[in-house]
């Protein structure tokens, strides 16, 4: 499979609601499978279907115990969706393959729970913490049009303002 093309800030599709899947098939496999593949090539830890221009429930996540995991298994989850958070939070600072050259701490919920179904089809939940835990908030974010952005403090949007601007830009040129 060949790799896939990272949408980037400015991209509609980052912006939207992905629809649920519904068909659990080759085609669904597949894209799985290039997704997996793109996220290693582009050195990311995470990756959203909306990330590659397809609008479905379907995300890519590293099980990291922490940021130095670098032997993480990718997880493949269709159709995720956050059951529970707890209300202890820690701030780290993200970074978003969309969003290249852009990072800004984050505050999430230390611990989620997480209901999904397989490539099969088949139901499953995990809690996860730590870096899979934030992964998982991050990516599931892009299934509704979220960007970590969102959550950066006025000032720190502020200094991100210009490099946004340039992103948008960029797409005008080719």
């Amino acid at each position: 499979m060949k790799q896939l093309d990272v949408k980037t800030y400015g991209e509609p599709i980052l912006r939207g609601s992905a629809t649920r899947v519904d068909r659990f098939d080759e085609e669904l496999a597949n894209l799985a499978q290039g997704m997996i593949e793109t996220m290693i090539a582009e050195r990311g830890i995470g990756l959203a279907a909306p990330q590659v221009g397809v609008g479905k429930r379907l995300v890519i996540a590293l099980q990291m115990k922490d940021i130095d995991d670098s032997g993480a298994s990718p997880l493949v989850l269709v159709n995720p969706e956050i059951t529970a958070v707890s209300k202890e939070t820690w701030s780290y600072e993200e970074g978003c393959l969309s969003l290249p050259g852009i990072s800004g701490d984050v505050i999430r919920p230390s611990e989620i729970d997480v209901t999904y179904q397989d490539l099969d089809g088949t139901k499953r939940q995990l809690t996860a913490d730590g870096m899979f835990g934030r992964i998982l908030q991050h990516e599931i974010d892009h299934l509704d049009g979220k960007l970590f952005i969102d959550y950066l403090s006025s000032a720190n949007k502020s200094l991100a303002k210009s490099k946004l601007k340039q992103l948008t830009q960029n797409k005008h040129l080719f």
